[in-house]
């Protein structure tokens, strides 16, 4: 551990992290970024650096910052302007949002680029996410202050955990690094397989309201494996002497 850096776990999560997204190709250049509440109200947040690699970011990289400090810009090694507006803006808005990732991968990206942004549920994935979206169709621009307060407003409903970006991206929402970067990763996989799905042309197998629902509902209540999806994560960063850690 860094003795000079506090939330160090939590540091070392959001790293591995940003490694893994970066490996499956759900990045996006140096831009894109995750973000993780660190005190009580969720207003003090790590946040990755601006102009970085996902796959170069070190635990002792991530910025801590306060979205209540109107100076942050002003600051040496302020983050991304756009990353400040939009988490910034969520973390003083939305308190459940302890963690939230935001990503132009590029099947949720697809999906948000459809004139219906819909994802129905064709499979398990895509069940697991049926009534728990938010389809966002007032594309600004870049997020500043402004599209990041808006986006907060709709996040008000607990149910709720990813927001289709339109004309954007994605967004997630969690409680944890864990559950969260879980969610993100499970979401990209359903939207690949509605987009590949509607590739074929042929028409497709929809689950009932009454089996899709029922399908997100156990997903919510089976024993949590995020935990264990992050642990084997890092894990297999360890075993090859990845950097993440320091």
């Amino acid at each position: 551990m860094q003795a000079n850096l506090h939330h160090w776990q939590d540091r070392v999560d959001m790293a591995a992290a940003f490694r893994w997204t970066a490996r499956l190709n759900m990045h996006e250049a140096v831009a894109n970024h995750f973000s993780l509440a660190v005190n009580e109200d969720g207003t003090q947040f790590l946040i990755n650096p601006n102009q970085s690699h996902f796959a170069r970011i070190k635990a002792s990289d991530l910025l801590e910052v306060d979205a209540n400090d109107p100076a942050t810009m002003d600051h040496p090694n302020a983050p991304d302007p756009t990353a400040w507006g939009l988490h910034g803006s969520l973390h003083r808005l939305c308190p459940q949002a302890r963690c939230i990732m935001h990503v132009h991968s590029i099947h949720a990206t697809v999906l948000a680029c459809l004139k219906d942004s819909t994802l129905p549920p064709i499979d398990q994935n895509c069940a697991t996410f049926y009534n728990r979206t938010v389809i966002d169709d007032g594309y600004g621009g870049l997020a500043f202050e402004d599209e990041g307060t808006r986006c907060a407003a709709m996040l008000t409903d607990p149910k709720v955990k990813v927001m289709i970006m339109g004309n954007h991206g994605v967004l997630v929402i969690g409680a944890t690094v864990a559950e969260t970067f879980n969610r993100l990763y499970y979401f990209e996989r359903a939207a690949e397989t509605y987009i590949r799905a509607l590739q074929t042309g042929q028409p497709l197998r929809v689950l009932s309201p009454e089996v899709a629902e029922k399908t997100a509902q156990e997903l919510e209540d089976y024993p949590d494996a995020s935990a264990a999806h992050l642990a084997a994560l890092k894990a297999i960063l360890d075993d090859e002497g990845a950097t993440y850690a320091q």
